[in-house]
Order: structure tokens, then C-alpha cells, then sequence
């Protein structure tokens, strides 16, 4: 078992977020550092159990072992794993089969994989620089086999409108009709040019914590995630592979100076995507 411990984020609820300054905003909700060149960085959130971070080889590789805080000898002892490369090609090496992850790529790895390794792909050389694989794991009560999507071969969604500036190609990945899994739902979102809305309407899932980390943002730009409860919204001003925590009880909905990309993923009570309640944008004070 690894000595190195995972930083946690404890439950909150929404009473805490009006007396919240935006640092304390920022320290319970945001992780700022995901990716970070040689190291696998993750933060426990009690809420729902999620475990999410980042893996960057940075021409090394990587190991993922068990962790004091989720007591277990191996990481998937009894979790799952969603992995989304948002770097350059990389390779994932699970129980001794290796999976070539390119750009945009997604792999389910289920309960009771043993050892798990991360590289970047020599093979593809370094032209679009190095991986960088997003984790995303919720505990599991049962197993499923691993599974590899590349980018557009899970179900293809095209939502929004450009007249609203919410056009967007969301990607389902990890899903109950596509990869199957235990409790994650992950996917891909990608704004189309002159789109910066994520969502519209706000909504929550009331049954379901869900992360976002964002990515593709301009070194000049930033995303207004928009937080909190309908009559109490918050905002926090996210940048370039920066993650968020929403809980169950938080609206979610982002808008960026420009276009940009995120990764969604989600677990709790379900798997069904539609399940959620809409925060109408006159209802947001």
C-alpha cells in the first residue's frame, strides 16, 4: 500500500454557502491542480465517495496503488475507473493488457483490476506532447470488463443552438446504454466556435454528485462555473485543467470567454443522463 496520502473534501451542504468568501468557495469546490508532470495527483470528496485526479507520465510511468484513506491494498480493490486522456496519445496498462488512449479517448476499468500503469505512447512519438489521463472513480459493488472508446464511437449527442451560444457535441462514454459500469456516467463535451455555454438551463441532479474538469480553454480565457442553490448562486472563475466538485444539491452551468471542452462525470443513485431538475434562468437570483 502507497504512503502518500489523497487530500479530502468533506460534505458540505447548502446553509455553508452564503457565509463562504470565494477563497473558501474555491478551497471546498475547486482543484485547482489536476495535472501535474510526473506525478498521480487525486482528491477524495465524501460526497458520493468520488475519487478524481490526474495522471501525467511526463515520459515516466506511473503506478496507481492503494491509498490509506480508501483502505484497500489496490485501487480498484472495491471501486471503479473512468480514465479520459485530455493530452497527447498515452498508454494504460491494466492486469497486463495495455490500452492505446488517444486524445479524447475513454477507458473503463471495473472493480478487482489489480495493477495499473500509466505512460505516455512512444510509439506515437510527442507531436501533440504528452498524456494526460483525467481518473474519475466511484466505489462498486459488482464487476464489469474493461472497455476502450475512442473519440466518437460512444453515442453522439448534438445539442444547443448557436443562436443561444450553447451549440455543443456531447459524447457518452461510460453510460447505461453504452460502456457499462456500476454507478460512473462520464463523458465528453466539445463547444462548437462562438458557443460558451456548457448547459441552459442550470439544472442538478439531486440523486448524483457530478465533476467537471475543464479543458481546450485559452491561456487568455476562463469558464464562470455558476454554483450554489437557485435563490443563492455562486460562481467560481475556473481556468485550463482545472477541476470542480458539484454536489447533489448544487445547480451546475458554465460559460466561457471562449469555447472550450470538458470532461463530465457522475455518480450516485443512477445512471439515467436525463435525470435531472432545470433551474430555469429567471428562477436564479
Amino acid at each position: 500500500m502507497t504512503e502518500t496520502n489523497i487530500p479530502q473534501r468533506y460534505a458540505t451542504n447548502p446553509a455553508q454557502i452564503p457565509g463562504m468568501s470565494t477563497e473558501e468557495l474555491r478551497e471546498t469546490f475547486l482543484i485547482s491542480e489536476v495535472f501535474v508532470p510526473g506525478e498521480i495527483r487525486l482528491t477524495y470528496t465524501h460526497h458520493d465517495r468520488v475519487v478524481l485526479g490526474g495522471a501525467t507520465p511526463a515520459g515516466t510511468t506511473l503506478t496507481l496503488t492503494g491509498y490509506p484513506e480508501i483502505r484497500s491494498e489496490t485501487f480498484l480493490e472495491h471501486r471503479e475507473l473512468g480514465i479520459v486522456n485530455v493530452g497527447g496519445p498515452g498508454v494504460v496498462t491494466a492486469d497486463g493488457e495495455t490500452y492505446r488512449l488517444v486524445t479524447g479517448a475513454c477507458l473503463y476499468l471495473g472493480r478487482g483490476t489489480g495493477d495499473i500503469a500509466f505512460a505516455d505512447d512512444a510509439e506515437a512519438g510527442d507531436a501533440d506532447g504528452g498524456a494526460q489521463f483525467y481518473l474519475f472513480s466511484a466505489p462498486a459493488h459488482t464487476a464489469f470488463p474493461a472497455a476502450l472508446v475512442s473519440p466518437g464511437e460512444g453515442t453522439v449527442r448534438e445539442l444547443g443552438d448557436q443562436l443561444t451560444s450553447n451549440r455543443r457535441t456531447l459524447n457518452q462514454y461510460i453510460h447505461e446504454n453504452g460502456i457499462r459500469s456500476c454507478q460512473i456516467v462520464m463523458g465528453v463535451t466539445q463547444l462548437h466556435p462562438g458557443s460558451m455555454w456548457n448547459t441552459m438551463p442550470a439544472h442538478t441532479h439531486d440523486r448524483r454528485t457530478e465533476c467537471y474538469l475543464y479543458f481546450d480553454i485559452p491561456e487568455d480565457a476562463r469558464v464562470l462555473h455558476l454554483m450554489g442553490e437557485r435563490q443563492e448562486t455562486r460562481h467560481l472563475v475556473i481556468a485550463d485543467r482545472q477541476a470542480v466538485i458539484s454536489p447533489s444539491w448544487s445547480l451546475h452551468s458554465g460559460v466561457g470567454t471562449a469555447a472550450y471542452s470538458f470532461v463530465w462525470a457522475m455518480a450516485g443513485e443512477n445512471q439515467a443522463f436525463d435525470d435531472m431538475d432545470a433551474a430555469p434562468v429567471t428562477e436564479l437570483r
